[in-house]
């Protein structure tokens, strides 16, 4: 007996709008500028997670589904599926009118190849790692078989997640993470790749020949590099950009509302799931002292952060899952701060001070372009553990790629980060802690090189439990353990918002927000 998900093409994507017209009906034309300070080390999401290529990649690349804001699954380049009763296989039927912007057909053999190089090379080891095989019987259906149920399959399969590459492009042998292609790629989304001159500007192109019919609206997508965030307000301001998505900073968001063309909303962030922290690298002594790492935790005065630093935009975080999600648990330690603590297992761990008060010494890295998040939180970071002791340096790094290869190179004593939950986590969260994704030279991978057999046997287990209750009940162990053990120290939830021009239409606020195709946004008059 097979559980349907079907749902008829035509009908709409059923996501919540921004400022949602008055007039009759869409309006076609004109450009969408998003700014950004990040800079992608490529456009492939296949192989590469992240908001800087996730935002222009779910433009170039459709994905098999796409969810509402209601967190339902609906139709993409699969006009409908099935899921087997017992979990172990899902079935899809793709559209037939899909073509890659080369004019090639985009066909179930597409999307095998595409699964499985997912599975292989993305950071998210454990997003696919049910899957033994895709079965092909003809040219529009894809079999995906399990080798256990995986209660994620269907999210994994939307968005960033799951982008549908040309296997004619990419079959051709050359290791995916590496391909030529990444940096000039070919999807079958909205909008096509026009050109990208690194450092400034990625374009994009309206596909013409787009499968779902009288879309994309907008002419073209242009996102801009900003050198940093006080360029990127200034653009907003002078109505040189449009939309800035992911913004963090309470400042600035605070100012960009006082203007009277821009408007911002917290919509467009339920799966997203933004956790900042501060992580160890537990190869590198004294960081795999368990004590050492409690106590720079205790330092920590994470209300200090959320209501001084973030003047109460952010909220503190006790562990790895956002409070958000019904697998998160309060019964963990939450080492409010405690200056004599963190000084006692400091001893303990047989690190006494020197003649110049000092114990060791270290360096913090963090993201370059988010100073309120990162870069202003490593420099309080490093105010309180001179309190205790501990010599710290910031380090800085000149852009994101450069951050991105020492962390996941290994080459970091203590980084701040931001990560994301990705709605499951068995998506999001296994990632980092379970030891089998420990894989140098990948990004938000298990970089720590933290390793507990009984975390990774908790996590095996939660990502095959259907029950809810069960999967609940290993996922507190799971955290108990971890908070204990402090792999990273968590610090606050992130306060994203979504800064746009007030004559955008139909922006998108689903559960995947700006990480989605914007084959809907149009201008009502572009300015």
């Amino acid at each position: 007996m097979l559980k349907i998900f079907s749902k008829a093409l035509g009908g709409v994507l059923a996501s919540t709008l921004i400022a949602a017209s008055l007039s009759a009906a869409p309006k076609s034309g004109g450009t969408l500028i998003i700014a950004s300070t990040q800079v992608p080390r490529h456009l492939n999401p296949a192989v590469q997670s992240g908001i800087a290529t996730a935002v222009p990649g779910t433009q170039i690349f459709a994905s098999p589904l796409r969810y509402d804001e209601n967190w339902n699954p609906q139709p993409y380049l699969a006009e409908r599926w099935e899921v087997a009763a017992d979990g172990m296989s899902v079935t899809l039927h793709l559209n037939k009118q899909a073509t890659f912007h080369d004019g090639k057909p985009v066909t179930s053999e597409d999307l095998a190849f595409s699964l499985m190089t997912v599975k292989q090379n993305h950071p998210f080891q454990t997003m696919f790692a049910p899957v033994s095989a895709v079965d092909t019987p003809d040219t529009h259906t894809a079999v995906i078989r399990l080798e256990r149920p995986h209660p994620a399959i269907l999210l994994a399969m939307s968005s960033a997640l799951l982008p549908v590459i040309p296997k004619h492009i990419y079959g051709d042998g050359q290791d995916p993470k590496g391909h030529p292609r990444n940096a000039d790629p070919v999807g079958s989304g909205p909008f096509k790749f026009v050109e990208m001159k690194p450092g400034e500007y990625i374009r994009l192109a309206r596909n013409e020949n787009y499968f779902m019919q009288g879309k994309p609206y907008l002419d073209e997508i242009i996102i801009r590099i900003n050198r940093d965030t006080s360029s990127l307000v200034l653009s907003m301001e002078r109505q040189e950009a449009h939309l800035w998505p992911f913004s963090a900073s309470v400042r600035d968001i605070e100012r960009m509302k006082k203007q009277s063309h821009l408007e911002a909303t917290v919509d467009g962030y339920a799966a997203v799931g933004a956790l900042n922290w501060l992580a160890f690298n537990h190869a590198k002594k004294p960081f795999d002292d368990k004590r050492v790492r409690q106590a720079i935790s205790y330092a920590v005065d994470r209300n200090f952060i959320t209501k001084a630093l973030h003047r109460g935009f952010s909220t503190r975080i006790y562990g790895p899952i956002h409070p958000d999600s019904p697998y998160a648990t309060a019964d963990v330690e939450k080492y409010d701060v405690d200056l004599k603590k963190a000084e006692s297992l400091l001893d303990q761990a047989g690190l006494q001070k020197k003649g110049d008060g000092m114990r060791f010494s270290l360096q913090i890295d963090y993201i370059p372009g988010s100073d309120e998040q990162q870069k202003n939180v490593a420099e309080y970071v490093k105010t309180q553990l001179r309190k205790i002791g501990i010599n710290a340096e910031l380090r800085a790094s000149p852009d994101f790629p450069t951050w991105a290869k020492r962390v996941g190179g290994h080459d970091f004593d203590l980084s701040m980060d931001i990560v994301f939950n990705w709605g499951d986590p068995v998506i999001g969260v296994h990632r980092t802690y379970i030891s089998s994704n420990i894989r140098k030279g990948v990004i938000w991978s298990n970089t720590q090189s933290y390793s507990n057999p009984r975390v990774d046997e908790l996590l095996s287990q939660a990502a095959v439990e259907s029950d809810m209750n069960k999967r609940k009940a290993l996922y507190k162990e799971f955290q108990q353990i971890v908070a204990d053990e402090l792999p990273v120290a968590w610090i606050n939830i992130l306060p994203y918002h979504t800064v746009y021009h007030k004559n955008l239409r139909n922006l998108p606020t689903t559960i995947w927000g700006t990480m989605a195709p914007m084959d809907e946004v149009y201008w009502e008059s572009q300015p």
